[in-house]
């Protein structure tokens, strides 16, 4: 399943693509921790653990960046034991104001995930892309000053 969310962000692109990528729990409405366990110099394989909470439930995932292109671009990769998650970030400079476009895939691992994304996904496509807008509302909400978590 795929979601995507976009927001313009009233900060310079190397602000929001640093603030984005390195202060993921202070930002996100359903990451807690982020822990980075093992440093590349160039942060690409850089590996770290996530561990979300969504009513109530709290999952572990194991994290590797994919690509990271300052101030353009990032994604990671995250593999839980459920489901495996691939997000990634675009950056665009609008002249000091900066847009931000986050694209997320959601993969079900078990046969029973498998068969309810089957169909519910429409339902499922509909929550996770309102989900997506909201971390990017609070993205926003903490670059330009105004957190209310």
């Amino acid at each position: 399943m795929l979601s995507r969310a976009s927001i313009e962000i009233d900060r310079r692109i190397d602000e929001v693509f640093e603030y984005t990528n390195h202060n993921v729990p202070e930002w996100s409405l359903t990451v807690v921790s982020d822990e980075v366990i093992e440093q590349t110099p160039d942060e690409v394989g850089t590996r770290f653990v996530c561990v979300t909470e969504n009513a109530g439930q709290k999952m572990e995932f194991q994290g590797v960046v994919t690509h990271y292109e300052p101030p353009k671009f990032s994604a990671v990769e995250l593999v839980g034991d459920q489901f495996d998650i691939e997000a990634r970030y675009a950056f665009e400079d609008l002249g000091g104001r900066t847009r931000v476009t986050q694209v997320s895939a959601v993969k079900p691992k078990s046969i029973g995930l498998k068969i309810i994304f089957n169909w519910f996904g429409w339902l499922l496509k509909k929550s996770s892309c309102n989900a997506a807008m909201k971390e990017m509302e609070s993205l926003k909400r903490h670059l330009e000053g105004t957190s209310q978590r």
